[in-house]
């Protein structure tokens, strides 16, 4: 069974330096812009983040929420270390900390965020309840996902380029993990059975990704994300083909120079 922990150590080595790199401008940006401004109409006094991640999000809420108190939270000390290394505009506290099991008081803050981390926890509906717990009454969890991997279509071309190179016994990382919550009834359903009496409110997000070149694309991908784990343990010459059919594909598709895709993804918003 996997564990949170297992998830966790996937993103290590040079993962966090390239996701923060190639990823986060990519298609982590124009939704960490989202969040913080949903969250600056009613600014919390105390905020939690988790699955902070190289701090996409948290840089945004330092700027965006100048009176709020944030501590951003990550399993993986690596991409929190990258997160430390690039800084805030202003003082914020990072803290390793397991969203399954959080090591803070009830009722502590007012409101927890969470940028593309739910898919990664094991089991949600016991990461949500640990939001609920932390969460003080009428504080708010507000949390965004991938929605289908069809409606994304950087990740849908490069998944399709290395079908063929990864074991057919699963579907790769990025269409399992990333693109694998996205049902509104299925997240609704956790989101109760974790404690939450209110209905979510569940809106779709559609924007635009732009790269310079398709093999930027391919590098964040195949060399950003633990997709790299898959392709790696297929052979050790097996990155650099996988980065270079990848880029294929994306310039077959889309044009051998600055190109440009539609992503799209879910906003969850519900109040304790």
């Amino acid at each position: 069974m996997t564990t949170l922990r297992d998830a966790g150590r996937l993103f290590a080595g040079s993962i966090p330096e390239v996701y923060d790199k190639y990823l986060v401008p990519l298609i982590f940006e124009p939704y960490a812009i989202d969040l913080s401004t949903r969250l600056s109409r009613s600014p919390p006094a105390k905020l939690l983040e988790l699955a902070a991640g190289t701090g996409a999000v948290t840089r945004r809420l330092a700027l965006e929420l100048p009176g709020t108190e944030i501590t951003a939270t990550d399993l993986n000390q690596p991409m929190l270390d990258r997160a430390g290394s690039v800084g805030t505009s202003r003082p914020v506290s990072w803290r390793q900390a397991d969203a399954q099991s959080l090591p803070f008081a009830n009722a502590a803050f007012d409101a927890v965020v969470c940028q593309f981390g739910v898919m990664f926890f094991p089991d949600k509906v016991r990461a949500f309840a640990e939001a609920r717990r932390v969460l003080r009454p009428g504080g708010r969890l507000l949390f965004n996902a991938w929605d289908r991997i069809e409606d994304n279509e950087f990740a849908a071309v490069v998944t399709d380029a290395l079908a063929n190179m990864l074991p057919p016994e699963l579907p790769s990382f990025v269409k399992r993990i990333p693109h694998g919550y996205h049902d509104a009834r299925t997240i609704a359903r956790d989101l109760s059975l974790a404690g939450f009496a209110a209905a979510p409110d569940i809106e779709t997000v559609t924007a635009r990704s732009v790269a310079a070149s398709p093999r930027v694309v391919a590098i964040g991908y195949c060399q950003g994300t633990p997709l790299r784990a898959e392709i790696e343990a297929q052979g050790p010459a097996k990155l650099d083909e996988a980065t270079e059919r990848a880029e294929r594909a994306l310039a077959g598709r889309f044009g051998s120079g600055a190109i440009e895709g539609r992503i799209q993804a879910i906003v969850v918003s519900v109040a304790r």
